[in-house]
């Protein structure tokens, strides 16, 4: 690159640090700062860029030691030390009352142990000690008088020092020898909450211009070429209201423009395509006359299976297809009349007009905690409190031992509903199918088969074709049978469904990919449009 355009992309900071020193200077982020009135981060921008094209290079670095004030030392700067609270307080004559160290702690509201250590450090001074009743005294020697006030006057110092400093920071090259042996005992690296002052460690990194002959980093030949070029590092790079209203633009320098730069890419923020997906599903559903139940993640084997008339020897039951807690193992109670009405569904059919499965209901496995595994535990907790007729539904957090690929996930939402009244039937719920897989899911071809559940007769999956993955399960659905509903108190049919809602955002977003879903490269977050698949 030849000289000018070196010249013309130098930045007014680098400017100023070429023209104002000179070869064989040492440099640092605070030596820069300082010298040039540069403003706090401008000194590490301005040596970074330097480094970067070759003028400056690193020469040594050196790890140099600061204390800054802790919330206790700001309050001791305000308030005084322990040690000066109390030995004011003895002095004023309290202690002739016949105040011992707990009362001392009471009444300047300091902790027992605090006032214990502040004690025993002014003991150590000779300024106090205690007599046979555990009352505080003043023993008001000259010397020991003397010691205290050079005590007080040195952590004064110390405090007032580091409330002063530079960003806070007390260098330790600014305490004299009698500050450093004091400082070694107030101030901590680690829990330093508990102390006047946390230490910290800082390095500090020395730059020096290269030696390089290349005319393009070399110093000498960079500065004569600013001088030649007028280039004072003082150029007005932006031009403000301010400046035109009070004309100060006028006799002044303005940095050369490149209109060829492309302008800076501007990152909007906008809501998570999935997040927002999920929201324009909600808002059909509301806009339908539905309402939204939720409920916990985690749930008991009753609501989540027990509940909807799964046996308790199914095999959705095993530890490999269920997540349980490990502490707590099982909730309290289960809640009555709904515990016993499903227990007598589940051994004899009780009176929902069954026979049951037929075995001895367990009553202390049915309180196991688990992460609920099904939306549909929703649905179950949510008749025995429904409106008749009534719509509902919930965006459903779910989790199951899952081999995860392109249309599997461990930890996935479904979209779970229930529409009770006495005219409900499968013509009804066929219609709500379609509505998710057409206008929600945005698929073309869609296709009912028969399935089965053990809470619901008839029932039936819901199959959605995938332009790139093919046909795949978008849900199970049917009538809940008369063990689940009666049991639960609701006497007319329902129509339930549980679908994978991940699933249709497949389609809905144009995505192949299930973890594409929750990606962290937010380019391809970015890049991503709420538009159903193109054919």
């Amino acid at each position: 690159m030849d000289m000018q355009s070196v010249v013309k992309n130098l930045h007014p900071l680098e400017v100023k640090i070429i023209r104002h020193y000179t070869q064989g200077d040492e440099l640092t982020i605070e030596k820069v700062e300082a010298e040039l009135n540069l403003k706090p981060g401008n000194g590490n921008q301005a040596l970074s860029w330097l480094a970067g094209k070759g003028i400056v290079k690193e020469i040594r670095r050196e790890t140099r030691m600061f204390f800054e004030l802790t919330g206790l030392g700001r309050e001791w700067k305000e308030k005084g030390t322990p040690e000066e609270r109390i030995l004011e307080l003895v002095r004023k004559g309290t202690a002739s009352q016949g105040l011992g160290l707990p009362e001392i702690a009471r009444t300047l509201g300091l902790d027992t142990k605090d006032a214990g250590s502040a004690f025993g450090a002014l003991a150590k001074l000779g300024v106090l000690g205690m007599d046979e009743n555990k009352r505080i005294l003043v023993q008001e020697s000259l010397h020991a008088t003397g010691k205290a006030a050079e005590y007080f006057s040195l952590v004064r110092g110390l405090l007032t020092k580091a409330g002063d400093a530079r960003n806070g920071l007390l260098p330790w090259t600014d305490l004299s020898e009698a500050e450093q042996a004091l400082m070694k005992g107030l101030a901590k690296k680690r829990g330093a909450a508990a102390s006047a002052f946390r230490e910290i460690d800082r390095e500090r990194v020395f730059f020096g211009f290269t030696t390089d002959m290349n005319d393009s980093t070399n110093r000498d030949a960079l500065a004569r070429a600013l001088e030649a070029a007028g280039i004072t590092g003082d150029e007005i790079g932006t031009l403000t209201p301010e400046m035109l209203v009070q004309g100060t633009w006028k006799g002044k320098s303005f940095r050369s423009y490149n209109m060829q730069v492309p302008p800076a890419r501007l990152m909007v923020g906008r809501t998570n395509p999935y997040a927002q997906f999920l929201e324009e599903v909600k808002d059909k559903l509301v806009s339908l006359g539905f309402e939204e139940f939720d409920g916990p993640l985690v749930e008991t084997e009753f609501w989540n299976s027990d509940a909807l008339f799964m046996p308790q020897f199914h095999s959705a039951r095993d530890i490999h297809d269920v997540y349980h807690l490990a502490a707590p193992t099982h909730a309290a109670v289960i809640a009555e009349p709904w515990l016993s009405q499903v227990a007598a569904a589940h051994e004899n059919g009780g009176k929902t007009g069954s026979r049951g499965w037929n075995y001895p209901f367990d009553r202390a496995f049915t309180r196991r905690l688990i992460l609920r595994s099904q939306g549909t535990v929703l649905s179950a907790k949510t008749l025995p409190q429904a409106k008749i007729p009534g719509k509902y539904f919930g965006i459903v957090r779910c989790f199951r031992y899952d081999r995860v690929d392109a249309t599997h996930l461990s930890d996935f939402y479904q979209t779970e509903g229930i529409v009770l009244g006495e005219g409900v039937n499968l013509k009804t719920l066929l219609g709500f199918l379609e509505m998710f897989a057409l206008e929600v899911a945005g698929a073309k071809e869609v296709k009912y088969v028969p399935g089965y559940f053990p809470f619901t007769e008839p029932s039936v999956e819901v199959h959605i074709k995938h332009p790139v993955l093919g046909w795949f399960e978008l849900g199970g659905s049917g009538i809940f049978r008369s063990e689940v509903t009666a049991s639960l108190g609701v006497q007319v049919p329902v129509a339930a469904w549980g679908i994978g809602i991940d699933r249709m955002a497949l389609m809905a977003l144009g995505l192949k990919d299930l973890r594409d879903l929750f990606s962290y490269d937010l380019e391809q977050v970015r890049l991503r449009r709420n538009t159903p698949q193109a054919e």
